[in-house]
């Protein structure tokens, strides 16, 4: 079991990370400042990823992915706390290029109450062929219509160093040496930043702006973001909810999958 606090300057932090504010700085004062005029402070729910245990050690950053994330939330969540995590390993697929292990948090207030459960999957390189089972593959599809919201989020070339600040500090997202040795041109967006900054699309277009309405809010990641990049995120609503898929600035899929339920 693994202990966590959080204040209202840790949830200020995780919005400005996931980009809230930086078009125009007087939009989302609930979720970027604590003491605006007809602001009542609020959390995104997405930062309640921040909350989850961390994985088991995977070996050399370089090799390792964040594949997948899957946050429910029981409750919406306080500006400030403190919870108990409880963090099993559910299952570890071959996906013959590498491992998939699968890692669920789950995440009570101090007092017992459930608060929300995080379903999250890395991929290890080189890992694979030990003669396991593939993962399955939701059932998910891309909607033949056209979205019915489309949102653009240019990508600060700092983006990542802002976001590490709120604990991840994995090199793989700031160092140059890390990035190619891993065989990347440059050190990459945190998937979770990524899904925060689609989270703030979904929470804007389907969600009428009220945190409490997320429920649920799931997405494969499946390449990276490059900072300076533009983040671009698709949304087809549908009853209770919505898909959702984000794309780079060539248009490949970084998230991919993507689903929404709302209360």
């Amino acid at each position: 079991m693994t202990e966590r606090s959080w204040t209202p300057a840790d949830t200020l932090l995780y919005a400005l990370g996931v980009g809230a504010g930086q078009v125009d700085p007087a939009d989302e004062l609930r979720f970027t400042t604590e003491n605006s005029t007809g602001h009542r402070h609020a959390v995104l729910p997405t930062f309640a990823t921040l909350l989850a245990a961390d994985p088991p050690h995977l070996g050399d950053p370089a090799t390792v992915r964040h594949a997948g994330e899957t946050l429910t939330l029981h409750r919406p969540l306080a500006p400030a706390g403190r919870t108990r995590t409880t963090a099993t390993v559910t299952a570890v697929h071959d996906q013959t290029s590498g491992a998939l292990l699968h890692h669920r948090s789950e995440i009570h207030d101090a007092d017992g109450s459930p608060l929300a459960t995080v379903e999250r999957t890395m991929f290890v390189i080189g890992a694979g062929g030990f003669g396991g089972r593939r993962a399955p593959v939701p059932d998910w599809r891309r909607p033949a219509r056209p979205p019915d919201h489309t949102a653009h989020h240019p990508i600060r070339l700092d983006q990542a160093l802002l976001y590490r600040l709120n604990g991840d500090r994995n090199p793989l997202h700031s160092d140059p040496v890390v990035a190619a040795r891993a065989g990347l041109p440059g050190p990459v967006l945190h998937g979770l930043c990524t899904y925060g900054f689609a989270a703030r699309t979904l929470l804007h277009t389907v969600a009428e702006g009220d945190p409490d309405r997320f429920r649920r809010v799931s997405a494969r990641f499946s390449a990276p973001l490059f900072p300076g990049d533009t983040l671009t995120v698709l949304v087809w609503r549908r009853p209770a909810g919505a898909l959702f898929q984000a794309v780079d600035g060539r248009g490949r899929p970084v998230l991919d999958r993507g689903v929404v339920d709302l209360r």
